[in-house]
């Protein structure tokens, strides 16, 4: 469609360009041929996917404006059915899980971030939460578009409570006082 709409812009110019004189021809041709394949390369270029920075930046504005299925689009496939299992347990809805779960607090104007780290399909960003710490945010690549992946920084949370109760429990066991 784009193409036949340059091929008929081309020929209307061509047919004026008749009517002028003949020493602008030479410049025509030039023009034409200079211009014609930047024309096709622009039109044809496909837009890069979005970086996790531009992804997560995304989901907050849909988030501030409370579009929750914009939102959702932008979730990973294993985030997706994490809130649908919490949904189902809950007997609410995923809209209600990503509103009670967001990353971003009602009243937080700004959110702040560093450090985005991309490495193949899996990429990170730490962001600001509404009490100042820094907390890292997950994301995925899934059929060429970055996702946030909530449930990768759930597990990450998971991880760190497993541990410091490893630590709690070795000692408590040790007679060591903190």
């Amino acid at each position: 469609m784009r193409l036949s709409l340059i091929f008929g812009i081309i020929l209307s110019f061509d047919l004026s360009f008749k009517m002028a004189s003949r020493r602008f021809t030479s410049l025509y041709k030039l023009v034409l041929v200079t211009m014609l394949p930047l024309v096709l390369l622009a039109c044809g270029a496909p837009k890069p996917p979005a970086s996790p920075v531009e992804t997560f930046e995304t989901y907050v504005k849909a988030l501030k404006k409370k579009d929750y299925t914009s939102a959702k689009i932008l979730l990973s496939a294993s985030t997706i059915k994490m809130h649908e299992q919490e949904a189902k347990a809950q007997n609410t809805t995923v809209d209600d899980i990503i509103k009670r779960g967001s990353l971003v607090a009602d009243n937080q104007t700004t959110v702040k971030y560093r450090n985005e780290k991309i490495e193949g399909d899996k990429a990170t960003i730490d962001i600001q939460n509404s009490f100042g710490a820094w907390e890292t945010i997950h994301f995925v690549r899934e059929d060429g578009v970055w996702k946030l992946d909530i449930a990768a920084s759930a597990q990450d949370i998971i991880k760190d409570i497993d541990d410091q109760d490893k630590i709690f429990d070795q000692l408590s066991n040790s007679n060591v006082q903190p």
